[in-house]
């Protein structure tokens, strides 16, 4: 028995080719820094640290539809007498273009779900960097990039950092 492929073509009448939301075209360090302020004196000493950890998401703008999204990681340990232990900043950064979609969809796809596609590379990176000047690898838990998106935009009166336009709709 033989199988006939469906016939190559335009699909439905009035249908149009899918374009991807969202093409990621790269990703990269833009920035990184390790302190070991108290080495090797931190090394030897075995407290618990109390660690601090920030993240925050930018956009910056290129052309009509491709952005620059950056993942920004800041880390920092100290001992309980409030000495420190490492200080680390990494911003690890990508380049995506958005496909055709509705202004709405513009802050959802760049400060969500870009960073979420950023996310394991950056924390990997942070990962091997503590491992690498003697503390244990700081695995970072997953971030609720949702809600960090509706601070930033509670905290920009509803206008989407970094992008251009009018107000937001709900995301």
């Amino acid at each position: 028995m033989t199988t006939t492929p469906p016939p190559v073509g335009p699909g439905p009448a009035g249908s149009q080719p899918q374009t991807n939301p969202l093409t990621l075209h790269g990703q990269y360090i833009k920035d990184l820094s390790f302190e070991n302020p108290r080495a090797p004196q931190s090394l030897i000493e075995q407290k618990q640290p109390q660690l601090t950890l920030n993240v925050n998401v930018s956009t910056r703008q290129f052309e009509a539809k491709t952005f620059e999204v950056a993942l920004s990681l800041e880390a920092s340990a100290q001992t309980p007498e409030k000495e420190p232990l490492f200080m680390l900043e990494l911003v690890y950064a990508g380049t995506v273009s958005l496909g055709e979609v509705p202004q709405e969809a513009f802050g959802p796809l760049l400060l969500i779900e870009t960073p979420r596609l950023l996310f394991p590379f950056a924390r990997a990176i942070v990962a091997n960097a503590t491992r690498e000047a003697g503390f244990p690898p700081l695995n970072i838990a997953p971030v609720d990039f949702v809600a960090l998106y509706r601070q930033q935009l509670e905290a920009a009166g509803g206008q989407i950092p970094g992008i251009p336009g009018g107000p937001v709709g709900h995301a």
